[in-house]
């Protein structure tokens, strides 16, 4: 049996910690000072031993320790609180976490109300960057700066590399700033690899402060490019490139990205070579150049003046005189920066302003063609205001505008004949008439174009042209619910819902009263001929219930038109009755991870598909996919595209990657036309890729990467992946 004195002193222990508890409730958090009343959340404390003294106004406790206040957890052995000034001292496996990340330390001397303290012997974590360090002040609850310290994104205690410094500032989420920096490698043993007088890194930005990719190129042979972050302040950052090919010599460049705070964003870049070509490819005779300057100046800007306004520009300078001596084939962007080559070959130098009004739009282009070598337009300027379709008061009729003034110069990349100008005065003004008609949606409408020109391509005056338009357009919705439930190979039907779309637009216009061949051509405005005919659209949709949730299983689409007469805008031959082209999209969506879209033009009068794509996409995992797309486009080409992500184990995965053309034809070879082969490690906190790879022509190349996962974007690109189309594109995007 217990005894009774025993009972008596654990009653009156545990009488003690409830009172001790409700005390600093009531006292410790509010204090009863009117000061103090504002304060609405309490501090919570948890302990094996709590002790409130009213003279002090302190609470200590001990023995797993755990205080809450607000969104700030605080753990350790012992502490000691102020209630009135909140100011806390703990020691003993101390351990600070909030919403930006964690601080452990030996002691802390903190502030519960400011969130500001003192950390000794402290460890934190804000991803993607862990460390230590002997002393850490916490300024503020966005700022820590950290003494005789250490920062990296390898999450062990002994990290396989660290960033010292004696001096970090700390901004959690947002970026870190150190000095006098050591690049260390080693766990157990560090060896200094490179110094830094300052670093800075933004955690936001998914590139890595310093990148070196090396290998070698069938054009460049080895070589070795490096990108290194800068960072002068927090409106003015970039990246300065340093590199060499050995086949080419060196390169170099900077990108400056900047933002004004108060006339917007933008960025600078330069990149110049003196290329000695060493490759033996031009020849050894005395008489040919081995000596080129190539270069590139690009200045983009963009300033949101206000919600409605603003303005874009962009200069693009590019010099290349390894193209002026050698023809076409050489390409300084495409040798150098294919990426920028493959999405604009051709990249304009201009400015635009635009300004949305409550319920139209007006906008200004200058247009300035810089790089001779290009056959471009230059608009000085473009200016043009549409006017939506809007209703004309209470009458049910819409009315629209669309409107432009344009002096355009076209410009060929030799000089030449062909080269013209041309001042043009364009407007539209269309009326229609929405209506239900039983289960039809019908717009009749009529419209009139007026177009004014300086003269036309004779150098002769002309009189306005006028085009009269009308037409209608007609569309509807059906549906039918049919009831039908399977899991027949795991499809998980639950009902099928079939809705159908059918469209038709008929379109007339008279011959204009100027024909397009007296007209310079500038843009379809100039092309436009006699037209009488209707343009047909079926959208097919069927879907079922998944989880209670709607989805879409398959989508078709098919377009086409019937010419009932018109005229060749160029030629002022006349057509009549001709069916023009099918147009085909489809998507077929039979499970969650797997998709497959495919597009199809089918020509109506030769009785042939001209082209036909398709594209199966399977994501069996996250780090498990596999892509199929095929390419057919009638006397031209026959093509296979291949590629897998696949993950062998937890540290081991690889890509592959490859076209494959079927058909031989007067341009392109049949065969393996590129090829791609990468394995990846995972180490830890860093990933190696090695990879080979060969294209038609262009040899083979190799390449070894290592890149830190916490920032997994990288400045060189030579890897390739595969990429399906969207859904009515005609091409593959890689």
């Amino acid at each position: 049996m217990l005894d009774k004195s025993f009972i008596r002193n654990l009653n009156w222990k545990f009488n003690c910690r409830v009172f001790y508890c409700l005390m600093f409730f009531l006292f410790g958090v509010w204090g009863f000072s009117p000061a103090a009343q504002d304060v609405k959340e309490p501090v919570t404390v948890n302990g094996d031993n709590v002790e409130y003294s009213t003279d002090n106004k302190e609470v200590t406790a001990s023995g797993n320790v755990s205080i809450i206040y607000k969104d700030t957890k605080l753990t350790c052995e012992k502490i000691k609180i102020n209630t009135e000034t909140k100011d806390a001292e703990a020691t003993g496996n101390v351990r600070l976490e909030d919403k930006k990340g964690i601080i452990e330390g030996r002691k802390i001397i903190y502030n519960f109300q400011n969130k500001t303290g003192v950390i000794i012997d402290a460890r934190f974590r804000s991803n993607p960057y862990f460390g230590s360090a002997e002393k850490l002040d916490k300024i503020s609850d966005s700022k820590l700066v950290c003494y005789r310290s250490y920062v990296s994104t390898c999450s062990y205690d002994a990290p396989h590399y660290r960033l010292k410094s004696r001096l970090v500032n700390f901004y959690p989420g947002d970026k870190v700033q150190m000095r006098d920096v050591t690049f260390d490698l080693g766990q157990d043993k560090q060896v200094p690899v490179f110094y830094f007088p300052g670093f800075n890194h933004s955690l936001k930005d998914p590139f890595m402060h310093m990148q070196v990719t090396g290998g070698k190129k069938k054009e460049w042979g080895p070589y070795l490019l490096t990108a290194s972050r800068y960072t002068l302040n927090d409106y003015i950052k970039g990246r300065i490139y340093l590199d060499y090919r050995g086949y080419l010599g060196t390169g170099e460049g900077f990108i400056t990205n900047y933002n004004t705070k108060v006339a917007g964003t933008g960025d600078f870049k330069l990149y110049y070579t003196q290329e000695r070509d060493k490759s033996g490819r031009l020849g050894t005779g005395v008489d040919i150049p081995k000596v080129f300057q190539r270069y590139l100046v690009r200045w983009r800007h963009k300033w949101d003046i206000d919600p409605q306004t603003n303005f874009i520009s962009q200069y693009y300078k590019v010099v290349d005189s390894r193209r002026a001596l050698l023809g076409p084939d050489n390409n300084f962007l495409k040798d150098y920066f294919p990426r920028e080559f493959d999405k604009d070959s051709q990249p304009l130098s201009y400015s635009q302003f635009h300004h949305s009004f409550s319920y139209s739009a007006f906008d200004a282009v200058f247009q300035k063609r810089v790089n001779s070598w290009f056959t471009q337009q230059e608009k000085l300027p473009q200016i043009s205001y549409g006017l939506p379709a809007i209703r004309m008061g209470t009458m049910p009729f819409f009315f629209e505008n669309n409107s432009s003034f344009g002096r355009f110069t076209s410009k060929n990349a030799a000089p030449s004949s062909i080269d013209f100008a041309m001042t043009r005065l364009d407007t539209k003004n269309k009326f229609s008439l929405p209506m239900k008609v039983a289960f039809l949606y019908f717009t009749p409408f009529v419209a009139s174009r007026e177009t004014y020109y300086n003269d036309d391509l004779y150098g002769s005056s002309l009189a306005p042209r006028t085009i009269f338009y009308t037409g209608a357009d007609v569309s509807t919705k059906f549906y039918r619910i049919l009831n039908v439930k399977t899991n027949f190979l795991g499809l998980d039907v639950d009902g099928l819902r079939h809705i159908i779309t059918p469209s038709v637009g008929y379109s007339y216009n008279r011959q204009p009263t100027i024909p397009s061949y007296r007209l310079k051509q500038i843009d379809s405005i100039d092309s436009i001929g006699r037209n009488n005919s209707v343009v047909l659209g079926l959208y097919n949709k069927l879907q079922t219930k998944r989880k209670n949730m709607t989805v879409d299983l398959l989508d078709l689409r098919i377009d086409s038109g019937y010419l009932f007469y018109g005229t060749d805008p160029i030629s002022n031959v006349k057509m009549r009755g001709q069916l023009s082209d099918f147009t085909l999209n489809l998507d077929f969506f039979p499970y969650s991870w797997m998709k497959l879209h495919s597009d199809a033009i089918y020509a109506a009068k030769a009785n042939y598909f001209n082209q036909v794509n398709a594209d199966l996409s399977v994501n069996l995992s996250k780090d498990r996919s596999i892509s199929l797309g095929h390419r057919y486009e009638r006397g031209s080409s026959k093509e296979m595209t291949f590629s897998t992500d696949w993950r062998l184990t937890p540290k081991w995965k690889f890509n592959i990657y490859g076209r494959y053309q079927f058909a031989n034809t007067s341009t392109i070879a049949g065969g393996i036309r590129e090829q791609r082969y990468t394995l990846t490690r995972d180490l830890h906190c860093w990933e190696t890729d090695v990879s080979v790879g060969s294209e038609n022509g262009k040899g083979v190349t190799i390449w070894w990467v290592f890149r830190l996962k916490a920032f997994p974007e990288l400045e060189f690109d030579f890897n390739k992946t595969y990429s399906a189309p969207r859904s009515g594109s005609q091409t593959n995007n890689i």
